[in-house]
């Protein structure tokens, strides 16, 4: 299917982010702010925080750049990833040893959002050719141009799904990894955050007749498709687990894309999950859905939490 207008303009304008970001220089740019609180949209600042992001990721998993690292990550870089300590020059050593370790590693981007000072970067991380890999959601925070923190889960890819989707297709219409218009970025926001809040946090199977489209396609690997999908699963699982808590944390959107970053909590005094929920909207309702799931370690080598 080909690309429709609104995506063909985003895909013009990461690729001159992408370009520009050889010769031109960091801009210390604020977030602009609407009069509601709102991050008002600003597709130039977006585009560029969109491509940064990427080129930091494919440099140092994919060539070992450090270089990339000493441009685009402040010093005082601050990791969530409790398995790496704070600090740029962490980044650098990583971007080192993973490039002689997996030299054909691929870091895989399927979309890309920003939101404010916010970039959320949909990833299927493959070290090892030949291999499914992982399913990854990265979320970096961005200060003056520069990366200035991050947060991120993963899971790895299993065999196969019972609603026999992958965890990174487009499968609803039109079929484009790409964020749809910005001026829809706002109303999506409201509707998916109160749609988590009353099924997820309130467990609340009403929301899904509320909020769902009668095409709903899923891409969490033990959820079956479509509504009666998520009905029978969730239900299953607010069953199996009627003392679950779960805090949302960060919700980031661009278009017809909304992230939820979220800690679940299955029993009290568990360490819990992290969570990035990514539903798309579509004329006002759910039409699709994809998800990645960490357990919380029980040490870090940062003091920073994984939220």
């Amino acid at each position: 299917m080909p690309p429709t207008t609104h995506a063909r303009k985003a895909v013009v304008a990461l690729v001159a982010s992408v370009a520009l970001l050889g010769t031109a220089a960091i801009p210390a740019v604020a977030a602009p702010h609407t009069a509601s609180g709102a991050h008002a949209y600003d597709p130039a600042r977006l585009g560029y925080q969109k491509a940064v992001a990427v080129r930091v990721l494919k440099g140092v998993f994919e060539q070992g750049d450090t270089a990339v690292v000493d441009r685009f990550v402040r010093p005082d870089y601050i990791q969530h990833n409790p398995f790496a300590p704070d600090g740029a020059d962490t980044l650098k050593g990583l971007a080192g040893s993973v490039h002689a370790q997996f030299p054909d590693a691929r870091y895989d981007v399927k979309r890309v959002i920003s939101d404010g000072d916010l970039v959320l970067v949909h990833s299927n991380v493959v070290m090892t050719p030949g291999t499914r890999g992982s399913a990854v959601f990265d979320i970096f925070r961005f200060q003056g141009g520069r990366i200035a923190e991050h947060w991120d889960t993963g899971q790895n890819v299993p065999d196969s799904s019972v609603n026999g989707n992958d965890m990174f297709s487009t499968v609803s219409w039109p079929r484009t990894s790409q964020p749809g218009p910005g001026f829809l970025t706002e109303y999506n926001r409201k509707l998916v955050t109160a749609a988590f809040d009353q099924l997820i946090v309130r467990k609340d199977l009403s929301a899904v007749d509320r909020y769902w489209g009668s095409e709903y396609h899923q891409h969490n690997p033990t959820i079956a498709d479509g509504v009666p999908g998520v009905k029978s699963g969730l239900g299953a699982y607010f069953k199996a687990f009627p003392q679950l808590a779960v805090s949302r944390k960060r919700v980031i959107a661009e278009g017809d894309l909304v992230a939820v970053h979220s800690h679940y909590v299955a029993v009290p005094g568990e360490r819990g999950q992290a969570v990035v929920d990514l539903f798309r909207a579509r004329g006002g309702k759910i039409t699709e859905h994809w998800d990645v799931v960490q357990d919380v370690p029980g040490t870090s080598a940062n003091d920073n939490t994984m939220f």
